[in-house]
């Protein structure tokens, strides 16, 4: 079983065990260069307090969102296996689970979450909508595990789509703009609003696609794992991996974005729940196979029973896990976007504040991250 492959921000000694690291004191100076002002000295003393074991960070609780798919790694193991809880010193987590990142960016703007897993396609509309004023990227995840799966009666080559019903997770999610990208540079045209034209694009929650694909009211999707495995399990082909369509196989699939009051307020907070990230992947590439099960116990929780072998198998290796946000991509998914006609073109200007990571990395002995020219004004 081959193992979720690294990168070299993520490549680190493999443990053997998880070790409970010292929380890393705030320095004052670094928090105040990031725009924190004056609320930063309090910060800065209670994560202090906080590293030692003494007062607590300054919220009581953090909404986190995330998906149950499998390219949520990150999300779907750090809370199974608590290590993201072990860094907030009795903070509380209140997790939800979400289908697709458009609802998980109103629950944001609506004030009702504090720290998400998502998409680039939803993240860059939620940051677009807002002007700038609502939430920012902090940290990547995943890249890879998407693909467009199809039944290999009535599909056998990718000419083949044209008149047929392809399903994604919901309009304007990350696979949705990934689709009709494709379908307008095989000359197809597409109605981005409706769905119909060349190929119908059919919104579907991943958890009624694999029943939609098995009854023939669709005919393939173009989906995230385990969706996409799963729809394999019941008689479909892989006719693309979404990785191939990139220069260096590699786009963000998920990040970590916060609101951004939530970071001026608790910036003690994020950055303890991104210790948390950061030593999760390294738990997750260092343990494969006992990450792949912990993620399907998490997604058994979530779905009353876990994926077979033969889901999660082929799906769990096909799926790349790292600290790096891959700012590059997401820039080349917002033109995407544009190009489908989803949005107008974005200024993505301070999109990225990767300060609190780089802290965390560069402490963890490990290489920082670029946000491409993406980053915050400090």
């Amino acid at each position: 079983m081959p193992a979720i492959r690294t990168t070299r921000t993520t490549r680190t000694t493999a443990r053997r065990g998880l070790v409970a690291a010292a929380a890393l004191p705030l320095l004052i100076g670094a928090l105040a260069s990031c725009g924190y002002g004056s609320e930063a000295k309090t910060e800065d003393k209670k994560a202090n307090a906080a590293s030692t074991g003494g007062e607590k960070l300054s919220a009581t609780e953090v909404r986190i969102g995330y998906f149950p798919n499998l390219t949520h790694a990150t999300a779907l193991v750090g809370l199974q296996e608590g290590l993201i809880e072990k860094e907030l010193n009795g903070t509380t987590i209140k997790p939800q689970a979400f289908n697709a990142g458009p609802s998980e960016i109103e629950a944001l703007n609506g004030g009702s979450l504090d720290i998400g897993f998502i998409g680039p396609s939803p993240a860059i509309n939620g940051y677009v909508k807002s002007k700038g004023s609502n939430l920012r990227i902090i940290s990547g995840s995943a890249s890879g595990g998407v693909k467009l799966v199809v039944n290999p009666d009535k599909i056998k080559t990718l000419d083949d789509l044209k008149g047929k019903k392809i399903a994604t997770p919901q309009k304007g999610n990350t696979q949705d703009v990934a689709f009709l990208n494709w379908i307008g540079e095989k000359g197809w045209t597409v109605d981005p609003e409706s769905g119909k034209g060349d190929v119908s694009v059919v919104r579907t929650d991943n958890k009624v696609t694999p029943d939609a694909f098995k009854s023939g009211s669709i005919d393939g999707a173009w989906v995230p794992e385990p969706t996409a495995s799963k729809l394999v399990s019941d008689g479909g082909a892989v006719l693309l991996d979404e990785t191939a369509l990139w220069p260096d196989k590699k786009f963000v699939i998920t990040n970590i974005i916060v609101s951004q009051k939530f970071l001026k307020d608790h910036p003690d907070v994020v950055e303890a729940v991104l210790r948390g990230t950061v030593k999760t992947n390294e738990w997750i590439n260092a343990n494969p196979d006992k990450a792949k099960a912990s993620a399907n116990a998490k997604l058994a929780a979530e779905g009353g029973k876990p994926l077979d072998a033969k889901v999660i198998d082929p799906a769990w290796p096909s799926i790349l896990i790292t600290d790096d946000p891959l700012a590059s991509t997401l820039k080349t998914q917002a033109d995407y976007a544009v190009k489908a006609k989803l949005i107008e073109q974005p200024d993505l200007a301070g999109i990225y504040d990767l300060t609190l990571l780089n802290k965390v990395l560069k402490a963890a002995g490990k290489p920082e991250v670029s946000d491409a020219g993406l980053g915050a004004t400090k």
